[in-house]
Order: structure tokens, then sequence, then C-alpha cells
């Protein structure tokens, strides 16, 4: 049975700007992986579902579920 997704949270750099956007990511596909980063560029289920621009992220991490 699928858990809940983890929602994460993406930081971007643009020029000077930063902005935020959440994702959604299946949490146990992150459990395959030693790092969030590597999830987010190796695993085919979020390469297929959301591009990444890692040239300007600059931070990733999962948010606590009660916010």
């Amino acid at each position: 049975m699928p858990t809940e997704p983890l929602r994460v949270r993406l930081i971007f750099a643009d020029e000077g700007t930063f902005h935020a956007e959440t994702v959604q990511i299946a949490a146990d596909r992150l459990e395959q992986h030693e790092r969030l980063i590597d999830f987010l560029r190796e695993d085919p289920g979020v390469t297929r579902g959301i591009y990444v621009d890692f040239k300007r992220l600059v931070s990733a991490y999962v948010l606590d579920p009660d916010e």
C-alpha cells in the first residue's frame, strides 16, 4: 500500500531573487535513496512528474506534515 506523499519545499535563486515551490513526492520511494537531492535527480517517478532546474536550486527539504 502506498504511503502518503511527502511535501518538499524547493528554493530557487533567479538573478538575486529567491522563490519557493512546494511539490509532492512518494515517501516510499525516497527511502531508496541516500539523499533527497539524489532522489530528485535520479528517481524516474520524480523526473517524469516534475522539472527541477538544478542550476538554480539552492535548497530542498521535506516539510513537516503539520505545516
